[in-house]
């Protein structure tokens, strides 16, 4: 068995991947400030980005959670894989050769590199079977909905065959067991033994939003198929259908770039609106769309502002209104302003385009219309509004939906906009407006009342930047610290030595020093100052990953360099101070002529030519 990855390839690897790369796969990250990046943390839901990444220094830090590290603590958090498995996949993204250390301890995979492995052969093996004698059938299916070979190729779309076992057999003479196969939802098991999951079916493969195959959506094909008309991969450890987007992978550079995304509600309506040229377009896999997703979404979208769209296509039938409806609930989770665009005469994305053209696709989102107009007209439509108990009716069954509007701006406009519809008095509205929203509260205080008197029974306590007293001390050594963290590699290594060899006096910042001075030595080392941070005592570790993720006050790389030096100049300057003050003191308690007096003004005359050299140099 292969042993432990030698430790210097381990090393190798990092420094040859951009962790913002890494991160950027799944986060729309945004330049903040000299050498840092930064977005919305994907390891907890916030509204405004505090995640920030450092490429330089391989480092990422939420000032809203904590949550830190390196980019292979960030695959192993993110996937959940195991150190050796985010190692061997970073070595394979850059084509780096592993060694492993003989009779070392072998690597403990979690499994899920296989599962990787399973669904990606399974996926060249559909897409292989799409060009074969037996898939007429499906190749008839995609070209009646207007999509040749060149898009079945772009979106990877393969046909499984009838038989029971020709994805199994092929895959087992790759050297997949069954279990394997079957963990990753690719075989079923029967009474005779394992069998393929998808048979005579056209088969999307879906992927994560780092393009790799993660499950397989399906349609069904043949009349004397009994099965679903749709079958996707169950739940595995790799697929969660409530946190999966198809076409996400396709989209997500679009999408960051646009703040743009536009949900519809199938793989064929996907291929559609990419082929027309919206390519933002993603779907959700066999589930309603839910706070996961839009949770995903965000992260993606840099969703930090109101200048962003999410737009919603439904069916007009009872279905589709009432997944309108359902993501109402949810869309005031999104910065971003929420639409519904419905196609003319209910036509989906992809009937539409193939009986209108890729014009009328496009054209389907100039139709959209803000989401509580849409959800207004779904809660109003029933009631009979020449009635004074049809328009108190639907008064009451809509006012919920303006309750839950926050913005002190759009709220009165949306008050006058529904006393309109109802035809009644704007006044008459907004007091009902108001007694909705206090019911609304009322719940929810019941709903969090617990949690939060939880949370307050254990407030957490660790100190922050944020924390730090607003003294010029402490400021010095706040920012000096920074500096060195993030570009002590640049420095002059005898300065930032001697700066580091002083004691602090804020005692936060003086165990981070303490942590910076061990490291000195390897400063010009890639990863130096992560390292440094790890060894940092608690509870003080934190401050030291906000003091290397933090904005340093510079407006660009060789000014940053130029201050951080600066600052180490004025902490030196700042000791010799100190030294001066104190010899003051001595000398007027010793003899002018002794040998002792001389000796303190012999070092009071270095201290003045030292500080002033220092001063020089700034």
């Amino acid at each position: 068995m292969a042993g432990r990855i030698r430790q210097s390839d381990v090393e190798e690897v990092k420094s040859r991947t951009n962790i913002a790369d890494i991160i950027g796969e799944r986060v729309a990250l945004k330049n903040a400030g000299v050498g840092a990046m930064k977005g919305l943390c994907p390891f907890h839901d916030e509204r405004s980005p505090s995640f920030n990444v450092r490429p330089q220094a391989g480092f990422y830090h939420c000032f809203g959670c904590g949550e830190s590290g390196d980019v292979y603590s960030f695959l192993t958090k993110m996937d959940h894989v195991s150190f050796t498995e985010a190692v061997e996949r970073l070595a394979g993204k850059i084509g780096y050769t592993l060694h492993y250390e003989d009779g070392g301890a072998a690597p403990e995979h979690t499994g899920r590199t296989r599962l990787y492995a399973a669904n990606a052969a399974a996926a060249e093996f559909f897409r292989g079977q799409l060009a074969g004698g037996e898939a007429d059938t499906a190749r008839r299916f995609l070209g009646e909905r207007g999509f040749d070979a060149g898009a079945a190729a772009h979106f990877g779309v393969g046909y499984a065959p009838k038989g029971w076992s020709g994805m199994h057999s092929a895959l087992k003479a790759q050297g997949f067991s069954d279990e394997e196969l079957t963990t990753a939802g690719l075989v079923s098991q029967g009474q005779r033994g394992v069998y393929d999951r998808f048979r005579g079916r056209v088969v999307w493969p879906i992927r994560d939003v780092t393009g790799q195959v993660i499950g397989f959506g399906a349609r069904r094909l043949y009349d004397d198929d009994k099965g679903p008309k749709y079958l996707n991969t169950p739940e595995t450890t790799i697929y969660k259908k409530a946190q999966v987007l198809y076409g996400l992978d396709l989209a997500k550079r679009d999408i960051s770039r646009e703040h743009r995304v536009v949900v519809v509600e199938g793989y064929t309506d996907v291929m559609a609106c990419h082929l027309a040229g919206i390519t933002t377009a993603i779907a959700t896999c066999g589930t309603a769309f839910g706070s996961d997703h839009i949770t995903v979404l965000r992260r993606v979208m840099g969703d930090d502002s109101t200048a962003g769209e999410v737009v919603f296509t439904f069916d007009p039938d009872a279905a589709g209104q009432k997944a309108a409806l359902r993501a109402f609930a949810d869309a005031k989770r999104f910065n971003a302003q929420t639409y519904v665009a419905t196609g003319p005469e209910g036509l989906d994305p992809c009937d539409l385009r193939l009986q209108r053209g890729d014009g009328a696709v496009r054209g389907l989102i100039d139709t959209k219309v803000p989401m509580v107009e849409f959800v207004l007209d779904q809660r109003i439509r029933g009631f009979d509004l020449t009635s004074v108990e049809g328009r108190v009716g639907a008064l009451r069954a809509s006012a919920p939906a303006v309750a839950e509007l926050r913005d002190p701006l759009v709220q009165p406009e949306y008050i006058r906009v529904l006393a309109r519809r109802l035809g009644m008095d704007t006044e008459d509205v907004r007091r009902e407006v108001e007694r909705a929203g206090r019911s609304g509260q009322r719940r929810d205080s019941a709903q969090t009342a617990a949690p939060a008197e939880a949370a307050s029974a254990e407030p957490l306590a660790r100190v922050t930047v944020a924390s730090l007293p607003r003294t010029a001390d402490v400021t010095l050594e706040r920012d000096a610290l920074m500096g060195f963290l993030q570009f002590g590699h640049r420095m002059d290594a005898a300065l930032v030595v001697r700066a580091v060899d002083l004691e602090f006096r804020h005692p936060a910042l003086d165990a981070v020093r303490q942590a910076v001075q061990q490291h000195a030595a390897s400063m010009q080392r890639p990863g130096w100052a992560v390292e440094a941070i790890g060894t940092v005592r608690e509870p003080y570790r934190s401050l030291g990953a906000e003091l290397l993720a933090s904005d340093f006050p510079a407006l660009g790389d060789a000014a940053a360099v130029s201050s951080a030096s600066d600052l180490a100049r004025r902490l030196v300057i700042r000791s010799l101070d100190a030294q001066k003050n104190e010899l003051l003191g001595a000398i007027q308690r010793v003899p002018a002529a002794s040998e002792e007096g001389r000796t303190i003004r012999l070092r009071l005359r270095e201290l003045d030519a030292e500080r002033q050299r220092l001063a020089n140099e700034s």
